[in-house]
């Protein structure tokens, strides 16, 4: 169940984004749910990989390169998903940079299917 609660924040989540930046946008509701799954594996699977090769960028840009690979991982679901655009890397940076904060704030507010902790 919280893999499902999981989605549609992320699926909420890429909507507000379609929202805010004019550069991403996704064509309908299967479009969204899918490019809601596919955030979910490229930051599972490739994105930990980019990160490793990008270390030494990483920290010659004292972290700022994070922003970049977040939004190639986040191009790179864009180009998986029919429906689902991303005009350019400008624009997948901070469609990333969205969507991880509005993301993050729907997860403070929203249950996900865990047992409250006592004490």
């Amino acid at each position: 169940m919280s893999i499902l609660i999981h989605l549609a924040i992320t699926a909420a989540s890429l909507w507000v984004t379609t929202q805010l930046i004019s550069g991403v946008t996704v064509s309908t509701t299967t479009a969204l749910v899918l490019a809601a799954l596919a955030l979910g594996i490229v930051n599972a699977v490739v994105r930990p990989i980019l990160h490793v090769l990008s270390l030494p960028l990483t920290f010659l840009t004292l972290g700022l390169f994070y922003f970049v690979v977040n939004g190639i991982a986040f191009g790179i679901a864009a180009a998986v998903v029919p429906g689902f655009e991303v005009s350019g890397l400008v624009a997948a940076i901070l469609g990333a940079l969205v969507l991880g904060i509005v993301s993050w704030l729907l997860h403070l507010v929203l249950p996900d299917g865990k047992p409250a902790r006592k004490g």
